[in-house]
């Protein structure tokens, strides 16, 4: 087959001859990790290096400069399967410099390369490729979006081959799931440039997870497929230039949103706006006068909030530590107390709820939840005693069993002494349990006792 210029200046850099055909249609793209094997050759023929000599597959990252130009170009041609041979001039290659001791400068290679597979970049935060992402379109060389950023995007979704939704929208990223933005796109989006256009596979646990979308005729627990274009997006980052009047006016707006989520029951829309709050309030020393005790109320607020949203999702420890903190700004503040206390109680510590509860009949006598819980605290520690105790009776009553069972296995151990032969030293006990005389021992086949053990002789 006839050799293709690939070189972007169709200059005959890189030349591509195709020695086997591969498989499908699709090619690896920026980012992929892919898996080849390889043999690379001077053009006199001298091999200089071959993974199959090592037979060890070479895997790299698709377009991130991790291997000489040539390869970043001509594998994101080939098809699985496909073999190749690369004829790559030097300035894609290793230049005038080479790479020594087996490349001198300036020299042209050759490289036989096999592409056995690829995967899309793998975004997923865990690393387990259950979101891959395949670039359709570069986007422009400038920043990424973050979360909290206002993104302008156009999404095609699909899910067994078949759309099932198209749409522009526009979100703050982070809270994509008000606007029913799945998370894995949410995700991938933080991975893209302004007006990329990539496909991403998302495995269920980032996208409708168990519960599936009847909306959309998708099934629990099912893998889909979305097209995304990232049109543009405006950055959350200008907050290390806002004066701190602004950062007080950006508090209340993050903290009022939050509490829309909250009432809405969007619990986790709500904890996120929550902690991009404190955004705004940090450092504590930025702020003088009115505006700290500002600062603080709106904090103070905003742990309470959070310990609030905790609670609704049996996040028992986090909910404990918002409201400490709560209580660091404001030491008898009731809520915090009263809520720390159900933190307690649900981490299963009724002692030191108890606590929390009395304290709040302190600050408010009146309070009569807080007595009502005190009362449960008590019932509370009152079973789990009950539960201790028979648990203890239980666990004597077997010892005591286990004693009684080896005793008896003791007993069953030692020699009957009643109808044995032989007595505890050895002899033959006689009947009567006296040790058989001298004149007996000698002569066993002339007297015996008689049969009522009175001890007297009788002939044989």
């Amino acid at each position: 087959m006839a050799e293709i210029d690939l070189s972007p200046a169709k200059d005959g850099g890189v030349l591509k001859e195709i020695l086997k055909e591969g498989v499908g249609d699709e090619t690896p793209t920026t980012g992929c990790k892919v898996k080849v094997h390889y043999t690379g050759t001077l053009l006199d023929g001298t091999k200089f290096d071959s993974s199959k000599d090592r037979d060890k597959p070479f895997k790299f990252d698709l377009g991130r400069g991790s291997v000489i130009k040539a390869w970043d170009i001509g594998v994101a041609s080939m098809k699985k399967g496909e073999i190749a041979v690369l004829t790559c001039a030097p300035e894609y290659a290793y230049g005038k410099t080479g790479s020594s001791p087996s490349i001198p400068p300036d020299a042209t290679l050759k490289f036989e390369i096999e592409l056995l597979d690829w995967y899309g970049e793998d975004l997923s935060p865990s690393k387990d490729k259950s979101i891959q992402k395949f670039q359709i379109q570069e986007g422009k060389r400038y920043s990424k979006p973050e979360e909290g950023a206002q993104v302008n995007i156009h999404l095609v979704g699909k899910y067994d081959g078949q759309v099932f939704e198209e749409r522009d929208v526009e979100f703050t990223l982070g809270e994509g799931e008000d606007v029913g933005i799945v998370e894995g796109v949410e995700i991938a989006l933080q991975h893209f440039l302004s007006e990329e256009k990539s496909r991403l596979l998302i495995k269920s646990k980032y996208a409708f997870k168990e519960e599936g979308n009847a909306k959309f005729n998708i099934p629990p627990n099912a893998d889909v497929e979305y097209e995304v274009e990232l049109k543009s997006f405006e950055s959350d980052s200008g907050i290390w230039s806002m004066k701190s009047p602004e950062k007080i006016e950006q508090a209340k707006i993050q903290k009022e949103k939050g509490t829309k989520y909250l009432t809405a029951n969007k619990i986790n829309l709500a904890v996120k706006v929550y902690k991009k709050v404190f955004k705004y309030l940090d450092p504590v020393s930025d702020f003088e006068g009115d505006l700290r005790e500002q600062r603080n109320n709106i904090a103070l607020a905003t742990h309470l909030n959070l310990a609030l949203c905790y609670l609704k999702t049996d996040d028992n420890l986090l909910a404990k530590e918002e409201c400490t903190k709560a209580l660091e700004l404001d030491s008898q503040n009731e809520k915090a107390l009263f809520r720390r206390g159900q933190a307690h109680l649900g981490l299963a510590s009724p002692e030191i709820a108890i606590k929390d509860f009395q304290e709040v009949l302190k600050v408010q006598p009146k309070n009569a939840a807080a007595s009502k819980q005190i009362i449960i605290c008590n019932n509370f520690i009152k079973k789990q005693l009950a539960k201790e105790k028979k648990l203890y009776a239980n666990m004597f009553d077997k010892f005591a069993q286990e004693d009684k069972q080896k005793e008896e296995e003791k007993l069953k151990d030692q020699p009957d002494v009643m109808h044995g032969t032989l007595g505890e030293w050895g002899q033959e006990e006689r009947p009567g349990g006296r040790d058989a005389t001298a004149f007996e021992k000698e002569n066993p086949n002339i007297l015996m006792l008689n049969a009522n053990g009175s001890g007297e002789f009788k002939n044989m």
